[in-house]
């Protein structure tokens, strides 16, 4: 009965832990086969120990070239995202106008489409209007499907603001721009910050929108989809396992600065 009660009582915990290792479980699988030394050319069953690919993380020819792309569009397309989702979300809480419902609606439709249709739509909008399919159409794509996210992330923290905060302010004699500055950018930068972290992970590892509307350019992973066809190099794997361990890092080093400062607070 004791082993059943402490099953009852930490039930929940047991379950998150589970389902936290299998979502991490993936994430581990890539993280040990980055130190195998496959003998063929598929890096799929484990031969032996090694630390070559750590050492020439850009051994493969133009994965680099193609992580390099990647980065440069994930970081613009986050950066346009961000700054369109931040002012179409104010605009849709902030101020009443014509429309503002099928705007609501309209936001979340690139979250609900199937990203085959609108990566043929897109497509489709390009070649009509005679566009040179490369990084330029790859960067407009992603801007426009990552622009739903962000509204919605900054929306949600704006919704959620205390009005009283901003008329404190005013009745201080501060302008609107200090107000904006001072009071209601850093209540709604969370928002912002996980809009644009979301963004930034949706553009890095999109690949149907992508592949349809890239041309010859080509991104990270479609690099990882034609290197399965022909031979997987242990190099992808060092580079998911680092791209990984950074965004932990990034995680643990938030949630330090939150702790320190709310003991700062306190």
């Amino acid at each position: 009965m004791t082993v059943v009660n402490w099953l009852k009582r930490n039930l929940v915990v047991i379950a998150g832990l589970l389902t936290l290792a299998y979502l991490l479980l993936p994430n581990v699988i890539v993280t040990i086969f980055s130190f195998n030394k496959p003998k063929g050319r598929f890096n799929y069953q484990w031969q032996e120990f090694s630390t070559a690919a750590w050492q020439d993380p850009c051994g493969v020819s133009d994965m680099c070239g193609s992580l390099s792309v990647s980065l440069q569009i994930a970081f613009w397309a986050t950066l346009g995202a961000t700054l369109l989702g931040t002012l179409i979300a104010f605009a849709l809480v902030r101020y009443r106008f014509r429309a503002r419902g099928a705007v609501n609606s309209l936001i979340f439709l690139p979250m609900a489409m199937p990203e085959v249709v609108m990566a043929a739509s897109l497509l489709t909008l390009f070649l009509n209007l005679g566009a040179q399919l490369g990084f330029w159409t790859i960067l407009i794509a992603h801007i426009m499907f990552c622009l739903s996210f962000v509204v919605t992330a900054v929306k949600a923290r704006v919704m959620s603001m205390d009005p009283r905060l901003e008329q404190a302010a005013q009745d201080l004699y501060a302008g609107p721009v200090q107000t904006f500055v001072r009071v209601t950018l850093p209540i709604a930068a969370p928002g912002i910050a996980a809009g644009a972290l979301l963004a930034f992970a949706l553009s890095f590892d999109d690949f149907i929108i992508t592949n349809f509307n890239a041309g010859s350019t080509v991104t990270f992973p479609m690099f990882v989809w034609g290197s399965a066809q022909r031979g997987t190099p242990v190099q992808i794997n060092v580079i998911g396992t680092a791209m990984f361990i950074i965004a932990v890092l990034f995680v643990l080093a938030s949630m330090a600065i939150g702790n320190r400062r709310k003991k700062q607070k306190a």
